[in-house]
């Protein structure tokens, strides 16, 4: 008679599949621990410690008015650097300063639209901000005439980021030559979507490579439509887009429309 015992239909699994398998949970649970520490910990503390960089905006007017006090446009864009950065990042990005309004330059404007002659330089009305008129303004022109241009102004805040002033912008395109419908006045009528303007100042600067960072203020303006001085309607999705400008070391502010701001 056989004796011999016989062999266990379910054997022991093997030492290096059991440590696999351990490897295998240490490994998730590591990551997973990694998961946890940066998303609630690391992550939350980096985003603090960057918004501590930027202004607290809130409080900040978000309109423009004309010079009789009716709300005139939004403001859409933000541009951080000193008044020399600002003034060769748009030149760079190919946007050109708008003359300031002279009897001379207002008469040249209605002969330009008039007969359909392109001026780079056309001036842009007075908006009021912070108790004064803007402080730069550049435009595009489209096509040949001044009816119909892309055009920004901005003035200078008391605001800084990162040490740096903060320009404060409202940004629109003139779609037509018309009269007010507030007052009756021979004016520029502007496109309703603003954000549309402030999108194509920040993607030419970037594409221009002056642009070091760019950040988004959310909820700026909580009253997502209006209309302006004018009564030309616009309408956002509230933000306002900053633009913190590669820097220029001792470059003068020349050729510009910048008028005194304190």
């Amino acid at each position: 008679m056989d004796s011999s015992v016989s062999e266990s239909p379910n054997p022991v699994p093997s030492a290096p599949r059991a440590g696999r398998a351990r490897r295998f949970f240490l490994v998730a649970g590591g990551l997973l621990l990694l998961y946890l520490v940066a998303a609630y910990v690391v992550l939350p503390l980096i985003w603090r410690t960057d918004a501590r960089l930027h202004p607290d905006l809130s409080g900040t007017p978000n309109i423009t008015h004309t010079a009789s006090g009716i709300p005139g446009d939004p403001l859409n864009i933000g541009l951080a650097g000193s008044e020399s950065d600002v003034i060769l990042a748009m030149k760079t990005a190919v946007w050109d300063p708008a003359d300031p309004i002279t009897f001379r330059s207002s008469v040249r404007i209605a002969v330009d639209s008039v007969f359909r002659r392109p001026d780079d330089d056309a001036p842009v009305s007075n908006l009021y901000l912070f108790g004064r008129k803007q402080d730069l303004a550049f435009e595009q022109p489209v096509g040949n005439s001044p009816r119909q241009r892309h055009h920004v102004r901005f003035w200078r805040s008391d605001k800084l980021d990162g040490g740096r002033p903060l320009w404060l912008g409202s940004a629109t395109f003139d779609e037509r030559v018309g009269l007010s419908h507030t007052t009756g006045e021979v004016t520029h009528h502007i496109g309703p979507d603003v954000d549309a303007e402030r999108d194509r100042i920040v993607d030419d600067l970037r594409n221009a490579g002056e642009v070091q960072s760019v950040y988004w203020v959310d909820q700026f303006h909580r009253q997502l439509e209006g209309r302006n001085g004018g009564g030309d309607p616009w309408h956002t999705d509230g933000r306002l887009a900053v633009a913190v400008l590669r820097t220029h070391s001792n470059m003068p502010a020349t050729g510009t429309n910048s008028s005194q701001h304190p």
